[in-house]
């Protein structure tokens, strides 16, 4: 297995990154064009990874849903750091903090206009790690 930790700056508001790029670097560099799995982890409490379409919008999209059905407010019980961050802490329930994609011959096998991203709804941390895992049979 090999594995790398890179660091994301997704800034002081909620965000979506792709981290497509990075993690098709790193299938580059430890793939070699072998079949496996790249597992990709956010060890972090507040923020997850989903498997989107974007610069269509569907970013955008993604960040006013968990605005809707996760609001920013104070009825959350968890209430340490900004205004409502109890949301962040649930968030990880609904857009978990792995993927697991399929890679053959050392790419990612992705549908039609799909993209890893990190999602970050968490302000307070401006900062993240994401661990790539490749693993092979």
């Amino acid at each position: 297995m090999r594995t790398e930790v890179i660091t994301v700056r997704t800034g002081s508001s909620p965000a979506v990154v792709d981290i497509t790029a990075e993690a098709e670097r790193f299938l580059g560099e430890h793939a070699s064009g072998a079949d496996g799995l790249l597992h990709v982890f956010v060890p972090h409490a507040t923020a997850g990874l989903a498997v989107i379409e974007t610069g269509a919008g569907s970013d955008e999209d993604l960040l006013t849903a968990i605005g809707d059905l996760l609001p920013a407010q104070d009825r959350w019980v968890h209430r340490h750091g900004s205004r409502g961050h109890g949301r962040d802490h649930v968030l990880p329930a609904w857009i978990p903090p792995y993927a697991s994609l399929p890679v053959f011959g050392g790419r990612i096998a992705f549908g039609t206009w799909q993209s890893v991203c990190l999602v970050d709804p968490n302000g307070d941390n401006p900062v993240r790690q994401v661990r790539f895992s490749f693993l092979t049979g």
